[in-house]
């Protein structure tokens, strides 16, 4: 049984590290994406969330409403369950770093976000405690958003523990106005 533990270690760790892109990989890819003008108004979203073993465990429709205050991006959103729980809402302030990136805050982010642009492609890390049945985990979100057009994107997010993929989310969004 050791042996069989051993030889599966590194097959996991591999596993753990497969999935995200990378940002450059879009640097030249059209639509580019400005995420500062693709909130602004209302959005609407459908999504799925999966556990590592591609079950569905959420199944979820947000409406986000998204404003400019300055130079930061405030979007408002609220969530409806068809699958699962999660949420009823969150709201995102989202604002340039002076450094060509972004930095992003919602309560139930623990720190900041961490965004950049590639490109039709955006990419925001961050730190969450989520709320799995009776217990709560901290995990890392890896999310990806790429543009197919100036109203709709697909968004990806790789959502990690101790870097090992524990569950993906598939969210398709589009301007409503």
């Amino acid at each position: 049984m050791k042996r069989l533990s051993f030889l599966l270690l590194p097959l996991v760790l591999l596993t753990g590290c497969i999935g995200a892109p990378d940002g450059k990989d879009y640097e030249a890819v059209s639509p580019a994406l400005n995420i500062q003008t693709f909130f602004v108004g209302d959005v609407k979203a459908w999504g799925i969330a999966q556990d590592r073993f591609g079950e569905v465990v959420q199944r979820f429709i947000v409406d986000i409403d998204g404003r400019m205050e300055g130079n930061t991006l405030i979007m408002d959103e609220t969530f409806e369950y068809g699958v699962g729980k999660g949420p009823a809402s969150r709201t995102w302030r989202i604002e340039p770093d002076g450094e060509g990136g972004f930095i992003g805050r919602a309560g139930d982010i623990n720190g900041v976000a961490r965004g950049e642009n590639y490109g039709n492609a955006f990419n925001f890390e961050y730190e969450m405690d989520l709320p799995v049945g009776d217990s709560t985990y901290t995990v890392t979100f890896d999310d990806w958003f790429f543009a197919f057009d100036e109203n709709t994107l697909m968004n990806r997010s790789y959502i990690k523990k101790y870097g090992v993929m524990v569950a993906e989310v598939t969210i398709f969004m589009q301007r409503q106005n």
